[in-house]
């Protein structure tokens, strides 16, 4: 069955860019760009070794909605449109329940590598292996 709605999260890597790419060229339905911001004074935050601060949470911020604005643009070019959201937590968290409370019914997004002793997570990366899975809908992971 063809999903009504596919949850494009994005984090700026070129794999997500190219999630992003995929999931416009191959559904036609309500698509979602979603980017999450890691609480600054979390291991996950832009290297969570600085103090926390108004500076750091407004670049965090900013960058956040170029990525969704720039993803937007790039739906336009394709003569599509999507929704832009921007959440703050913990990314796997944050997608799972963005999924759960928007009725997503597919999640498209990049993988990246991770430790090398586990090797489900040096194949798709932390973020994506949690929401592979726990999502109750279909993931597709770009690599």
């Amino acid at each position: 069955m063809a999903p009504t709605h596919v949850l494009v999260p994005l984090d700026g890597s070129p794999l997500a860019d190219e999630a992003l790419t995929y999931a416009l060229e191959t559904f036609d339905c309500r698509i979602t760009v979603l980017n999450v911001v890691a609480p600054l004074d979390t291991g996950m935050s832009e290297g969570g070794m600085l103090e926390p601060g108004a500076e750091r949470r407004a670049a965090a911020d900013e960058r956040a909605t170029n990525l969704v604005e720039r993803a937007s643009r790039e739906a336009n070019e394709a003569g599509k449109q999507v929704e832009t959201a921007v959440e703050t937590g913990d990314p796997a968290e944050t997608i799972l329940g963005y999924v759960e409370e928007t009725d997503a019914d597919q999640v498209v997004m990049g993988g990246h590598g991770g430790t090398r002793n586990e090797i489900v997570r040096r194949l798709l990366g932390t973020v994506a292996t949690a929401v592979v899975s726990e999502a109750p809908v279909t993931v597709t992971v770009v690599r």
